[in-house]
């Protein structure tokens, strides 16, 4: 029998593995609401052509003495309808079985990832290839059908071929971002090719870790400002004061309560140029608002802090779509200064930008780069990783309140574009998280968290409307009472 191929996990993918729960299964979710109900047998065919061309998604996830890794599977994937709790669980141990789901729900074309296998913007490019296959074939199916030479009769399509199309960017001009074949072949410069075929080596390249697309980058002359002598093995420095964490009532199985939120981008867009800051810390600082106004009391002291994740693609050239980002951490500390929602936002800006700067981010990646390396952290055997990856992880959730991600704004190649109105982000939370995306000039933040309280939420809200947004609501049911009433 043939080997198959197979990749060792990065670290920043081990950590999920450790730090997975019931409550936070580490899976989170991309959706397009089409501007028809979804034909299941057509975004099967869709699936099944835009699976063929990402490598990457056809891995399962095995586990060794040391380490865990990708492997290539010839596991095919189901559409199937939304059944399951938003961002239910994906991996289990003792099972072989792909890393990702496509369901569908009325309009919309759902996809939920294991974070181990990719990020938001991989996962993105995948849904993005699969709504314009589903849209290509939609359109294939209303044209005349082509009259035989003959004349004897329609002659069928070619519709897995019609799905495939030709992948191009949101622009028209050909992808950079290949998930297979030569443009990751700089990932494995100076290893010792393990595969022996062309679909392995096709494999092997689309699920290289992305940290190592870049590794051969880092130039050997620190940036100035960095201190090359201390800056590999030096801690993060940490807050001196007392971080809020939020608490509440878990939901009774576990299942991740999520709320939308929808509203025009362009209206929130011009409340954070209002205040000259990014719109991903104007929604961080009505984030920390809205936690205020919704508990007991902070304390004159206490500091709220979130987590910020930053796509390094657009920083230094990567076309993995594995895991690929930093995360940068602020904090605001209540009365001890401005804390009016503008001071806040303007605090909170402060922070980021130099933290989210090439130079700072690619001090955190070689200190990465080298404990990724280290010989004595390889003969470490697999259950002690995950008890080590797990301990760290549980401290640097204690410095932590809440978490923000904001997948910016996203294009969709024609005919897709104009046949998509909303997309939304959601991802499993071990603490209150705020997720934003924006589409055709509609802005979804999602809260998910593993409570069952929503106080943060509608204050949130108000704020908007507050300042003059227009916002519209929809809500997952989770507790008894709720899923007891029924309905979609």
């Amino acid at each position: 029998m043939t080997r198959r191929a197979w990749v060792r996990l990065d670290n920043a993918s081990n950590i999920f593995l450790a730090a997975r729960s019931d409550a936070d299964p580490k899976v989170f979710r991309l959706a397009a609401e089409m501007d028809h109900d979804v034909d299941r047998e057509r975004l099967q065919l869709a699936l099944d052509a835009t699976y063929d061309r990402y490598r990457l998604y056809h891995a399962v996830l095995r586990s060794g003495v040391f380490w865990y890794y990708l492997q290539d599977s010839d596991l095919r994937p189901r559409v199937t309808a939304e059944e399951q709790p938003t961002c239910a669980g994906i991996y289990q141990a003792d099972r072989r079985r792909l890393l990702f789901r496509v369901m569908h729900h009325r309009r919309r074309i759902i996809l939920e990832v294991f974070h181990v296998l990719s990020d938001g913007t991989g996962a993105l490019w995948f849904l993005s290839d699969l709504v314009a296959a589903y849209t290509r074939l939609g359109d294939l199916a209303q044209t005349v059908p082509l009259q035989s030479p003959d004349g004897d009769g329609p002659i069928e399509p070619d519709l897995g071929r019609a799905a495939a199309g030709t992948r191009s960017g949101v622009d028209g001009t050909p992808l950079t971002h290949q998930l297979a074949g030569d443009s990751f072949a700089h990932y494995f410069r100076g290893r010792r090719d393990r595969t022996s075929s062309p679909g392995k080596a096709a494999f092997t390249s689309a699920a290289a870790p992305a940290a190592l697309a870049v590794a051969d980058h880092i130039p050997s002359t620190p940036h100035r400002g960095i201190d090359a002598s201390r800056g590999l093995s030096r801690p993060p420095r940490r807050s001196s004061t007392k971080v809020h964490r939020v608490r509440g009532t878990r939901t009774p199985d576990n299942r991740t309560r999520a709320v939308e939120l929808s509203m025009a981008s362009t209206e929130v867009l011009a409340l954070a140029r209002a205040e000259s800051v990014s719109p991903t810390m104007f929604l961080t600082a009505l984030f920390f608002e809205s936690i205020r106004r919704s508990s007991d009391g902070l304390g004159p002291s206490y500091t709220l802090a979130a987590s910020v994740p930053v796509n390094l693609r657009q920083f230094f050239p990567s076309t993995s779509a594995r895991n690929f980002f930093a995360t940068v951490r602020v904090e605001h500390t209540y009365g001890k200064g401005a804390d009016d929602l503008g001071s806040v936002c303007r605090q909170l800006d402060s922070q980021f930008r130099p933290k989210a700067t090439p130079e700072a981010l690619e001090k955190k990646l070689r200190r990465f780069i080298r404990f990724e390396r280290m010989p004595a952290l390889r003969i470490v055997p697999r259950p002690l990783k995950d008890v080590i990856l797990k301990l760290v992880n549980w401290r640097s959730n204690r410095g932590l309140s809440v978490a923000v991600s904001n997948l910016g704004l996203a294009r969709l190649p024609e005919p897709a574009e104009s046949r998509v109105a909303r997309m939304l982000f959601q991802v499993s939370a071990v603490r209150p998280q705020l997720c934003a995306m924006s589409h055709a000039g509609l802005l979804t933040i999602s809260f998910t968290s593993p409570f069952i309280e929503t106080g943060h939420i509608r204050e949130f809200a108000r704020l908007l409307t507050g300042s003059g947004v227009a916002v519209t609501l929809a809500a997952a049911r989770v507790t008894e009472t709720e899923l007891a009433e029924g309905g979609p």
